[in-house]
């Protein structure tokens, strides 16, 4: 199974979504994707839990 994010269920209006074998994959895969794409300069740790609550399993 792959852990799955959908940038739209972070609250981001944009239609990414990233697959990853494992959480720490997918959630260095979103810190990137939200530096870039959405000019995110810092992942606090609030929206690392944010991601984690969205996270599903595929």
């Amino acid at each position: 199974m792959e852990k799955v994010i959908r940038c739209r269920d972070v609250g981001f209006d944009c239609d990414g979504v990233i697959k990853a074998r494992t959480e720490s994959e997918a959630l260095r895969q979103a810190a990137a994707h939200a530096k870039e794409v959405h000019g995110l300069e810092e992942i606090t740790p609030e929206v690392v839990e944010k991601i984690k609550a969205v996270m599903t399993e595929e």
